[in-house]
Parts: structure tokens; sequence; C-alpha cells
């Protein structure tokens, strides 16, 4: 089991953080006008940043509406053994409409993220490629019917 590393921020690096989480396209110098320091001082503090692991990178974010995604579903996945969870993993990975899996404590082994076009869509997806995964014993859906929610955790 890896241990998760912590690190020390301070309020420069709060403000660079937050500057760059609502919009990763942020040019540098902006940010340097803004926070009152060099945009030399702004990339040795996001160097420092990336390598202790805190930034991921920066990525776009698309829409899947606009792809026709109209249906958001969590399914929580109950399996046979635990044993299996490594093989299911691997067999989730390659349906693209799943987006995120996570292994969980509780009634579900594993509770995942599906994108789908609609309703027949996910149930295709569950019927005809989730389910007959071998070790999967059976699932449980819930449609979201909106997200209210949706921001990184505050620096």
């Amino acid at each position: 089991m890896k241990k998760t590393k912590t690190i020390t921020i301070d309020g420069i690096d709060k403000k660079i953080l937050r500057a760059l989480m609502q919009d990763a396209r942020t040019p540098i110098l902006e940010i340097a006008r803004n926070v009152g320091i060099s945009g030399a001082a702004i990339h040795q503090r996001l160097r420092k940043l990336e390598k202790s692991q805190l930034l991921a990178g920066s990525k776009f974010i698309i829409d899947p509406k606009i792809l026709g995604f109209s249906t958001l579903a969590f399914v929580g996945i109950y399996l046979d053994k635990a044993a299996d969870s490594d093989s299911v993993i691997n067999a989730l990975k390659k349906i693209p409409e799943v987006v995120e899996c996570h292994y969980t404590t509780g009634n579900y082994n594993l509770f995942i993220k599906v994108l789908s076009l609609d309703n027949n869509h996910l149930m295709h997806i569950l019927n005809k490629e989730i389910q007959p995964i071998t070790g999967v014993s059976r699932t449980e859906s819930l449609i979201s019917l909106e997200q209210q929610i949706d921001r990184q955790i505050k620096v």
C-alpha cells in the first residue's frame, strides 16, 4: 500500500494554484503580476509543486453532453470474490464509457461512473459489456439526474 505524501504550501503557492484551478491557461506573467512576484519565481514554484506530485498536470475538460452523452450513471459492482478485482478492473478499462472506477468499502466491491448516450445505451453497456465480465456477480445502477456540485479541493 503506498503512503500518501503531504506537503505544506504557503499563501503564494495557494494564489498560484487558485489562478490555475480557475483557468489552467492563465499566462504565467499574468499570475506573476497578480501575485506580486516574478515570472521566474512562479515557474520555480510550479516546478516544486509538480515535483511534490501535488500537481498532476493540466488538461482540457470535455463536456460529454456536447458529444451526445446525456446519461450519467453510477454503478455498484458486486464481485464473486474480492480476488477477482484486478481482472474485472482490467476488463472495465476496455469499456470507453467507464470513466471512473473506485475500489470501495460497503456493499459494493467496485463503484464506477459510466457515460452513455441514453438509457438504451446504458442498458447495453450493463447487460452486454459489464455483467458478462468473469468475476462480476451483479450490478446496481443509479442514474444521475443533474450534477449539483463539481469542484476540486479548496486550497
